[in-house]
């Protein structure tokens, strides 16, 4: 248990400081803000701080601050101390400066925003992977609640061949349309505080089981370190893959984006989008820590966590919170990605939109481009759903391109930290930026669902790749800086 306190520790003061640095980096002042300048009644919308807030902390946590964790864990109580960490250092201030970037350069998309301060290649290569990864997070989301909903709800089977299941993913579906189309103030901004109380009362009520209940969490030792994985997984880079939103998620820097256009003052930034981020890593760090104490260490119980992790998420929530109890906490993981997949069809409608320049003010143009998406989705879960190894698959690609989305975030917070001509700042966003273009390419390297090359190469390989990317970003920041070009759009001032 010390040690996972100690991780809330790091979590906690480690984001109010840093978070308060990565304020004072930015300076946030008094300019009008995109919510007022281009307001259109449907994206453009001024919200409230805590809706915007409880919002982006929705649309970020979907099932990876759960499901991830609860795999990661595995790796052993190092997890405790890798999250909070990564998280403050990483992603926290990723999802931060994002979002101050899309507010300083009225409420732009990220593949706007990449072209903007990188080249052609590399807005051609980031809009290949956004493109991928929206529609993989809207299949993924639909997928995960659908079978839990199913299975741990209703009671139905949720395989494939059921009704049933196509019925639960229907309806999430529905609802995924409704939220794509309509304006964000209609249908988010109405349901979402609700979603949001059932989430807190799931999140507060597994937390406080896992002091009522005594469990025993295993403590951090160097000795711990060498401990084999049940299913021989490598630390590095496995647990940067596996646990994602709770420490690094490039998919939330679409979703900052979106938000950037509701917020009414600059000064919201650090709450909005630090803070928010510090809250997810929070409740990874309760499903870790709820995964450990209430699963024995037996091969079983390993495999359940390794394999099926979402049934763990069942087992957990009645154990610690009894039936009652229990359902409303799982409703409230259900919720977590049914919050995350509607606003991922949403970015893509709005990527494509500003990408083609077409006005979405008009229902049929907002109808012209979400009609192909949500077939493309449709199609993607069919193939995960009907396939034996399907949702195994769709979930290692996820995961690996949601990593891979993040360097490029990063490498734009460091271009314009580095444009700017504040090169100590450039550097606490190019660090994680290397470290995980380091992660992302000797994964893939290695993986049976990448190249599959020898561990020692693809490390070196990936060694290589992240020095590139690191002289690359820092040489493409110095010539902005050189060339003295606004680095924010005027007409938010």
């Amino acid at each position: 248990m010390t040690t996972f306190l100690i991780g809330l520790v790091i979590l906690f003061v480690g984001g109010f400081f840093y978070g308060k640095i990565c304020e004072n980096i930015m300076k946030p002042d008094d300019r009008k803000t995109p919510a007022f300048v281009k307001e259109d009644g449907v994206d453009y919308v001024p919200m409230k701080t805590w809706k915007n807030s409880l919002i982006n902390l929705l649309n970020i946590a979907g099932t990876g601050p759960v499901l991830g964790p609860i795999q990661g864990i595995l790796f052993g109580p190092i997890a405790f101390i890798l999250i909070p960490i990564g998280n403050i250092i990483g992603g926290s201030l990723h999802d931060y400066f994002s979002g101050m970037l899309a507010l300083r350069n009225g409420g732009m998309q990220m593949p706007d925003l990449v072209k903007k301060y990188t080249n052609s290649t590399v807005f051609s290569i980031y809009n290949i992977f956004i493109c991928l990864l929206m529609l993989l997070v809207g299949a993924v989301f639909i997928y995960t609640p659908g079978d839990i909903a199913s299975t741990q709800v209703f009671g139905f089977s949720g395989k494939a061949t059921d009704v049933s299941t196509w019925v639960v993913y229907g309806c999430i579906f529905v609802y995924y349309i409704a939220a794509t189309m309509f304006p964000i103030d209609k249908i988010i901004g109405r349901v979402y505080p609700i979603f949001g109380a059932i989430l807190l009362f799931s999140a507060v009520g597994v937390f406080c089981g896992i002091f009522l209940k005594g469990y025993h969490l295993q403590e951090f030792t160097f000795a711990s370190l060498s401990e084999p994985h049940p299913f021989s997984q490598r630390l590095i880079p496995m647990f940067f893959i596996t646990v994602a939103c709770g420490i690094v998620s490039g998919f939330h820097s679409t979703q900052t984006a979106i938000i950037s256009r509701n917020v009414t003052s600059e000064r919201q930034g650090r709450l909005t989008f630090y803070n928010m981020m510090v809250l997810e890593g929070f409740i990874a760090m309760i499903w870790a820590a709820a995964a450990m104490g209430s699963m024995s260490a037996n091969l079983t119980a390993s495999e359940q966590l390794f394999k099926a992790p979402a049934q763990v998420i069942g087992i957990v929530a009645r154990d610690m919170l009894g039936p009652v109890g229990g359902m409303i906490a799982i409703i409230g993981v259900i919720v977590l990605p049914i919050t995350s997949g509607d606003t991922s069809l949403r970015s893509l409608r709005l990527m494509i939109a500003d990408f083609i320049h077409l006005n979405q003010k008009p229902v049929k143009n907002r109808l012209s481009i979400s009609v192909p998406i949500f077939v493309l989705v449709a199609v993607i879960l069919w193939l995960a759903k009907t396939s034996p190894d399907g949702f195994n698959m769709l979930w290692r690609y996820f995961a690996w391109s949601n990593q891979t989305i993040a360097i490029f975030a990063f490498a734009i917070i460091s271009i314009y930290l580095l444009g700017k001509g504040n090169k100590t700042a450039a550097f606490m966003s190019l660090i994680p930026g290397t470290w995980y273009a380091f992660i992302t390419f000797s994964f893939i390297c290695n993986a049976p669902i990448g190249l599959g090359l020898n561990y020692n190469l693809s490390i070196i390989l990936g060694v290589v790749f992240a020095a590139s990317y690191a002289f690359l970003t820092f040489r493409q920041g110095v010539k902005l800086n050189e060339s003295k070009v606004s680095l924010e759009t005027a007409a938010v001032y």
